[in-house]
């Protein structure tokens, strides 16, 4: 982090605020549990049942924390963090808002991404033009380096709603920028400016320039602004670290968002985590899909997760745009919508919910019971209404991402 920036918060009135609008209309219809068989694939290809490991050394190896008990939807102890219902090593972390950063995903030529192992939640959701980017959110833990830092999309209005967060990005469209200067959370907001590094500067190795940030220092630096960066309530999540009994086999699924953004999770049971991997070149069909496993380039160690929730949610053009490169998309993720949970090598048909627009989203089974997820890390893949979702044998699954 050499060159020196500072935080530019420009409040652009150009055009008028857009409130959020819950949609308070009834559940939509949940996908069936057993869904059709598609059709005959060649197998050469498919992503293999186990994919390549890395080695225990660095991915498959759990760090070692408390051993977890039932926590929530409210009543957190003060050191168990509301997001991944786990006991912090420093309580301290807690007295904050949680640090959010948008990160970028491509071009595939400038990765692995900094420091998104070590956030608490991240959502991962079309962007446009057939690109994914991550939504990660940083609270029990903090990272040295996360980049590099990208624009937001409208999305990100709504998670910071949810997480009452702040805020790290690197500009957006002139549309979605003044929406989000509009909202109350706009000082919590932190893009590149002239004189903030830190938080917020630029890394440049091999001559690429990234723009970086370090989550601690970003979080001192809106509190030197004046700006409340104290406890929020996050309550609304559930952890219990017993398996449902109510599962179906899910040891592994492919979220495939476009030719050129697809990934595969599988789940490793050494570490009881589900394991990431990336795209690796454009695949016009499933066949010519090939995978490696993402790394965090800060620590070499591979993105994992306790919990991999997909989230079907209505997806549409805004601003009058078309499908292209100058597409904005608005995600509806208000109200309820069908989800699909993966912990322990098994996946729960459910709900996802968001009643109000300061609700995190806590999931249930289609009658309103509460499901209760593993406590660890959660990853978000966000897929259109009108996605396609198989399950190619007994253990595996496939969601291909369509929009609505």
């Amino acid at each position: 982090m050499k060159k020196l920036f500072s935080l530019v918060v420009v409040l652009i009135l150009l055009v008028s605020a857009c409130n959020f609008s819950p949609q308070p209309t009834s559940a939509p219809t949940l996908p069936p549990a057993t869904v059709s068989q598609p059709e005959p694939v060649a197998t050469t290809t498919e992503v293999p049942a186990t994919p390549i490991n890395p080695g225990p050394t660095e991915a498959t190896v759990a760090e070692a924390s408390p051993v977890p008990v039932a926590y929530g939807p409210s009543g957190f102890p003060a050191d168990v963090s509301p997001l991944t219902g786990l006991k912090v090593s420093d309580p301290a972390l807690l007295e904050r808002r949680p640090v959010a950063v948008k990160v970028q995903m491509f071009p595939r030529g400038q990765r692995p991404p900094w420091g998104v192992s070590q956030a608490d939640i991240v959502f991962d959701y079309y962007q446009n033009f057939g690109l994914t980017r991550f939504h990660a959110i940083f609270y029990s833990k903090n990272a040295e380096i996360v980049g590099p830092i990208r624009s937001a999309r409208l999305l990100d209005i709504d998670l910071i709603n949810m997480h009452k967060s702040v805020f790290a990005f690197g500009s957006a469209e002139q549309r979605t920028y003044t929406r989000l200067f509009n909202k109350d959370f706009a000082p919590r907001l932190v893009v590149e400016g002239n004189t903030n590094c830190p938080p917020m500067c630029r890394e440049d190795p091999n001559g690429y320039n990234y723009l970086v940030t370090d989550t601690a220092e970003l979080s001192a630096y809106v509190s030197s602004q004046g700006v409340d960066n104290t406890r929020q309530n996050l309550d609304g999540m559930r952890f219990n670290p017993a398996t449902p009994v109510s599962g179906q086999p899910g040891q592994q699924l492919t979220v495939r968002y476009s030719i050129s953004s697809y990934n595969n999770w599988s789940f490793d049971s050494a570490s009881g985590r589900y394991l990431r991997f990336q795209d690796v070149q454009e695949a016009p069909d499933q066949a010519s899909e090939a995978f490696e496993p993402l790394l965090d380039r800060a620590n070499g160690q591979q993105i994992a997760a306790e919990n991999v929730v997909i989230l079907v949610a209505p997806h549409k053009y805004a601003f009058n745009s078309k499908p292209g490169p100058n597409e904005v998309i608005e995600i509806l993720l208000s109200g309820s919508g069908p989800a699909y949970a993966f912990r322990d090598g098994q996946v729960f048909n459910l709900l996802w919910n968001r009643p109000a627009e300061d609700s995190v989203i806590s999931l249930t089974y289609p009658d309103g019971t509460p499901f209760a997820s593993k406590p660890g890390t959660t990853w978000y893949q966000v897929i259109g209404r009108s996605s396609q979702i198989t399950q190619p044998d007994g253990q595996t699954w496939r969601f291909q991402h369509m929009i609505p």
